[in-house]
């Protein structure tokens, strides 16, 4: 997989506008309607936001019983997205491995749900 080119320099004003939160993994099932394999995810991002919904092609690397519990990171002020039958709420983050698989973005220890990255 090719590098992409980096991004034009934003404000950080521009950068703030993007709400990115921790939130954990609470109900995980596979997506076979999907047009790529896709697994379904709910995701708490505790109180103030509480369950969203994400669809995600992370199938190369999980399986959805073992996404229970895992925090991950997720932009939640992501315009809602109907993925085949079933509406994504946020956009959950991660990083392409060397063949375009993703791997999901989290912290490298626990932190409250709900926590904006900052």
């Amino acid at each position: 997989m090719t590098e992409a080119a980096a991004a034009p320099q934003i404000t950080f004003d521009d950068f703030l506008k993007v709400d990115i939160r921790v939130g954990r993994i609470v109900q995980a099932e596979p997506y076979p309607e999907a047009r790529k394999p896709s697994i379904k995810l709910m995701i708490d991002f505790g109180r103030d936001i509480g369950v969203k919904k994400s669809a995600a092609q992370i199938t190369k690397y999980y399986a959805p019983e073992t996404l229970i519990g895992r925090q991950v990171a997720a932009v939640v002020n992501y315009p809602p997205r109907q993925i085949g039958k079933f509406m994504t709420e946020v956009l959950t983050l991660g990083f392409p491995d060397g063949a375009g698989e993703v791997v999901l973005l989290g912290p490298e220890r626990e932190v409250p749900d709900g926590g904006r990255l900052f």
